[in-house]
């Protein structure tokens, strides 16, 4: 985890989770992460997962609610980024306490993302 990545709360954890509780948020998402720091537009997003700009749209609203999606203004396009200091927050915040605090390889730091 890098220094600016913190642990999610518990309530910020679940908000997360619920948003990626879905299938077509979590291609979306993991879309997004593949991505990088470039980001997608909609429509591209929308042709490369095959769905229609309605849905997705809705599916990209809730990711952003959740902090797992950030969202700029570039022109007149969106362009959608996954949030990797919040995704690496929620990994964090689910292994905190892994191996019951003794060190194990999920603490490696060089895994976390971006």
């Amino acid at each position: 985890m890098k220094s600016t990545d913190t642990i999610l709360n518990e309530a910020s954890a679940l908000t997360a989770l619920t948003a990626l509780a879905q299938a077509q948020r979590l291609r979306t998402f993991k879309a997004l992460v593949v991505a990088g720091p470039e980001g997608l537009t909609p429509g591209t997003l929308a042709q490369q997962l095959e769905s229609s700009p309605s849905a997705l749209s809705f599916h990209l609203k809730e990711l952003a609610r959740s902090g797992l999606v950030d969202i700029e203004q570039r022109g007149r396009n969106l362009i959608y980024r996954a949030n990797f200091g919040q995704m690496n927050g929620l990994l964090a915040y689910l292994t905190e306490h892994c191996c019951q605090g003794a060190g194990c390889t999920v603490d490696d730091t060089s895994v976390a993302c971006c």
